[in-house]
């Protein structure tokens, strides 16, 4: 005759205390933490951005390239997700995707999207709010040509955003895509689109271990830009 331990059931209570105990036991921004002088930050928005990335870059900030892209669906709810930055110039902030896709078909129906990178290695954060407008498809094509072979099969794997029936199809038609993509690297993609957001607000957030934060909004109205301070 066997003996087994009694089946103890997982108290909910104990579970969330050992979580919030985790989560309390998390610190913030325990670096020295760069300046920053927002008289001295240029008049727009792009030079600024283009000089704290490559100050996240240079302190070694895991995948700085990526952002979170914030749009609106059909019922008028906020949804996000994290891609990554293919561009950043006079037109404006760039990315791509299947215009099929769920952020394809929320960004032909409202035309607005937000994007925010969070660089925790310096304590910085960029937010960005503005129309976005889609790319001929020509340069949806060089965008994509100008990538890996990973990013190609990537595009040629499914319908992205539709349901999935189970991981084995996943699987065979992820090995189909990289075959095509080694054997034929101008292969079309006539879904994927290449899109700008051009912003109209940009704030830049510098973190301060005194929780005295530096915000610096900049605000769009036709082609002059202003600027102005936030409380943290």
């Amino acid at each position: 005759m066997s003996h087994h331990a009694p089946h103890r059931r997982r108290d909910p209570f104990h579970a969330h205390d050992a979580f919030n105990a985790l989560l309390r036991e998390q610190r913030v921004w325990d670096i020295d933490l760069p300046s920053f002088d927002p008289s001295a930050a240029p008049g727009e928005p792009l030079p600024l951005f283009q000089q704290w990335f490559a100050e996240a870059v240079a302190a070694e900030q895991p995948e700085p390239h990526t952002m979170a892209l914030a749009t609106v669906d059909e019922e008028g709810l906020p949804d996000v997700r994290t891609l990554m930055l293919h561009d950043a110039d006079a037109d404006g902030w760039h990315f791509a995707t299947h215009s099929t896709s769920a952020k394809g078909r929320q960004l032909a129906a409202r035309p607005q999207a937000a994007l925010h990178f969070y660089w925790p290695a310096l304590a910085r954060q960029i937010r960005l709010r503005g129309p976005v407008t889609a790319a001929p498809p020509a340069e949806g094509r060089a965008d994509l040509a100008a990538r890996s072979t990973g990013a190609l099969a990537a595009a040629l794997t499914g319908p992205q955003s539709e349901p999935l029936p189970d991981l084995e199809t996943l699987s065979h038609a992820s090995a189909a895509a990289w075959t095509r993509a080694q054997a034929e690297p101008d292969a079309p993609v006539p879904t994927w689109t290449k899109y700008v957001l051009a912003p109209r607000e940009a704030e830049f957030f510098q973190g301060d271990a005194w929780r005295r934060h530096i915000r610096l909004r900049y605000h769009r109205e036709g082609r002059a830009w202003s600027r102005e301070l936030l409380w943290p």
